[in-house]
């Protein structure tokens, strides 16, 4: 429908009304005629504190990502391991999350006619230079949905974010509880090696003597020769956690020793659910962008330049209407639905997961007081054997034997207290708890 000469004024009118549906958030220096009281001030400062957006409205998801607390406490080995690790990250989503910020930035000023140059070459091989503008009147909400989209992108990558420094805390915190688990095996068996050479040198005076066979010395070299094997493998374990736990930090933490340092990560949703909704609404925003596009839509156009003076009304969609039509808008409608559902889904499968872990968490930990108790009964009947040794009524094997199960029951005392706090570690993982969400 053309305009003719009129049709900028109509572009102009249309452009002026789009503008007054949009808050600008601008105040006028100069309304009234007169120089504003500073009670004027004060009245603009609280209007514009009152339209200032609440955060937990306008991103509910960074809201809550900024919220949420680590369980590392300060002043911990665990803590410094693990802000060494979030020193030397390359933040690689963080970057993603500065793309995805002005993406966001962009797409707020989407309302704004678009504006750009037209050149073409006529049939008498002249060119025709032209700026045509663009102005979208109604289209269904579809330029809403895709601000919407932008900012639900930037929340998802916030999310990315947070989920990759969880991530690398947690792998940084596994290697140092392997290293530090092998350096404590290796410990135990060194002197468990010292116990047992001194026992191989008795039984060596004692064959040397003709009082002990030498198959009973045999047996007590091959079990030296066993703990040292595992004691190197221990130490070469520890040494392999430690390197990739120094690459990854950037500086040795060869000083860093002890456990702890984890405390509640009962508060906030899993960084899953989080996910779900963020990606709940990202589906919802292409839902109705697709639904808009198969409605029609008003978008007032016009043209100044060498072709002269031109306006239009132009009333359209981006797909045609066919038979699915109809079908098409259904399955929109469904994808909302099954959008909402994955939100339930990631909740019920987080739940579960880290129901799942408290249990293993408290087993563990279980577990380990009883080899505690275990350990403390096993060396009190090894100092009765040994008594009984040096007053002449057991034999060195005898001993031997009975030192054994005392070392065995201090070895499974270390695993069960590892896995106890690797157990602790998967479950502050599992709710997202690692990483401060402030400094992500």
């Amino acid at each position: 429908m053309r305009i003719g000469r009129h049709g900028l004024g109509l572009i102009v009118l249309a452009f002026a009304l789009s503008g007054c549906t949009t808050d600008m958030g601008v105040v006028s220096r100069f309304a009234g005629g007169s120089k504003p009281s500073a009670d004027t001030d004060t009245t603009l400062v609280r209007a514009a504190a009152a339209r200032r957006p609440d955060p937990a409205q306008t991103a509910p998801v960074i809201h809550a990502l900024s919220l949420r607390d680590t369980v590392v406490e300060p002043g911990t080995p665990y803590a410094t391991v693990a802000n060494a690790v979030l020193a030397s990250d390359n933040r690689v989503a963080a970057a993603e999350l500065h793309v995805a910020q002005l993406r966001a930035e962009a797409a707020k000023y989407n309302w704004l006619p678009a504006i750009g140059p037209r050149i073409s070459l006529n049939s008498l091989g002249d060119f025709v230079a032209d700026l045509v503008i663009n102005q979208v009147l109604f289209d269904n909400g579809r330029k809403k949905a895709e601000r919407e989209l932008a900012k639900a992108h930037v929340e998802l990558v916030a999310v990315k974010l947070v989920e990759d420094g969880n991530d690398r805390v947690n792998d940084a915190l596994k290697l140092y509880i392997r290293a530090e688990e092998n350096r404590e095996l290796a410990t135990h068996l060194e002197l468990a090696f010292r116990d047992m050479t001194h026992f191989e040198w008795i039984m060596n005076e004692r064959v040397r003597g003709g009082v002990s066979d030498i198959s009973d010395l045999n047996v007590l070299r091959q079990k030296l020769a066993s703990i040292r094997a595992r004691r190197s493998e221990a130490l070469e374990t520890a040494r392999t956690a430690l390197e990739e736990l120094d690459a990854m930090a950037g500086r040795p933490l060869t000083e860093v020793r002890g456990l702890g340092g984890l405390g509640d990560a009962s508060g906030g949703a899993a960084l899953g659910v989080l996910r779900a909704q963020v990606e709940r609404d990202i589906a919802l925003a292409e839902a109705k962008i697709a639904r808009a596009s198969h409605l029609p839509s008003l978008v007032a156009g016009g043209s100044v330049g060498d072709s002269g003076r031109l306006g239009s009304l132009d009333i359209g969609s981006d797909s045609l209407f066919s038979l699915g039509t109809v079908s098409d808008l259904r399955a929109i409608e469904a994808s909302k639905e099954a959008a909402e559902r994955r939100i339930g889904e990631a909740r019920e499968t987080a739940d579960r997961a880290i129901r799942s872990q408290s249990s293993q968490l408290a087993a563990y930990t279980r577990q380990a007081k009883e080899a505690e108790l275990l350990t403390r009964q096993a060396k009190q009947n090894l100092d009765l054997f040994q008594s009984q040794y040096d007053g002449g009524q057991r034999q060195v094997m005898d001993v031997v034997g009975v030192y054994e199960t005392y070392a065995a029951a201090l070895e499974t005392a270390i695993q069960l207290k590892y896995k106890a706090a690797r157990a602790e570690l998967e479950l502050a993982r599992l709710r997202g708890a690692l990483a401060e969400g402030a400094q992500m």
